[in-house]
This record gives C-alpha cells, sequence and structure tokens, in this order.
C-alpha cells in the first residue's frame, strides 16, 4: 500500500524531482485537460463528480504520503498540483493556448497563495490543507481565464 500512496501522491514518482517539483507535478496535468474535456462532453454531472472525486482521493492519498514521508506538505507530493491544475482548466475549451495559461497563471497563484489558500496551507491539516490550497490558486486561475474568455482577450 505505502509504495502505491507514494506512487500516486508524487504522479508516478515526479514529485522526486529535486528542484520545481511543484512544477512538473502540474505539468503532468496538463493532458489530462483533454481526458477531463472529453468526459464534460459525455455528461456535465459526471465530470463534476468524477472532478469531485479526484479532489477527495487526493486529499486522502496526500494525508497517507504525510504520513508516510513523516513530512506534512512534502515538496514530493504533487497529487495536490495535478488536482489544482484541473481546477484550473474545468469548463475551459482543450486549446494549447488554454492550457499553458492556466498553466502559467496557476503556477504564479501556487506560489503566491491568495486568501483563502494561505490561510488553507498554513493551518488546515493533513491531507486536505496539502491539496485544497492549490485546489483554490487553480479556481482562481480558472476565473481569471473565465474574464479573459468573456472580454474575448482570448478565444
Amino acid at each position: 500500500m505505502r509504495m502505491l500512496v507514494i506512487f500516486l501522491a508524487s504522479a508516478a514518482y515526479v514529485g522526486y524531482i529535486p528542484v520545481a517539483s511543484g512544477t512538473f507535478g502540474s505539468l503532468v496535468a496538463i493532458p489530462l485537460f483533454w481526458g477531463f474535456d472529453a468526459l464534460r462532453h459525455t455528461s456535465i454531472a459526471l465530470y463534476l463528480l468524477t472532478y469531485v472525486a479526484s479532489v477527495a482521493g487526493a486529499c486522502w492519498i496526500a494525508g497517507l504520503a504525510d504520513q508516510y514521508l513523516n513530512e506534512h506538505d512534502s515538496h514530493k507530493i504533487v497529487i495536490d498540483e495535478v488536482v489544482g491544475y484541473l481546477a484550473a482548466t474545468l469548463f475551459l475549451s482543450p486549446t494549447w493556448t488554454h492550457a499553458l495559461l492556466a498553466f502559467l497563471i496557476f503556477r504564479v497563484l501556487d506560489v503566491i497563495k491568495p486568501y483563502p489558500a494561505g490561510y488553507i496551507d498554513e493551518h488546515v491539516p493533513g491531507g486536505a490543507g496539502v491539496v485544497l490550497d492549490d485546489v483554490v490558486s487553480g479556481i482562481y486561475s480558472n476565473l481569471i481565464l473565465q474574464v479573459f474568455i468573456a472580454l474575448r482577450v482570448l478565444a
């Protein structure tokens, strides 16, 4: 079980890259953008349920990984970046422009941690504290992109 948890939490050991593991973890999620979009066209309810289940699963896995690694929010845990990036792309059309802008905006906000992301990061224990700050940053990234699209800055 331990090996599977570490494998998933580190996004197939991408988290073990010694520098910028969060950035590489976010990159792993880019192909998932296209897969999630296919699900969106099948069923919006299933699309959202799958995302919520992914976040819940990521919280559980990150919590177990915290225990196994004996370190809260270890840089080796990047499953939070995966679900955070997916939040940044929810309901966007899968284009390379959207994928790359979502990646860039998400990475900036994940570092800055605008409220309540910073609060969650510092005060929420366990896997929820590891994951939910990234989900908040992803939601903010998504809102910024949606505004750009509504203003026709992006196609």
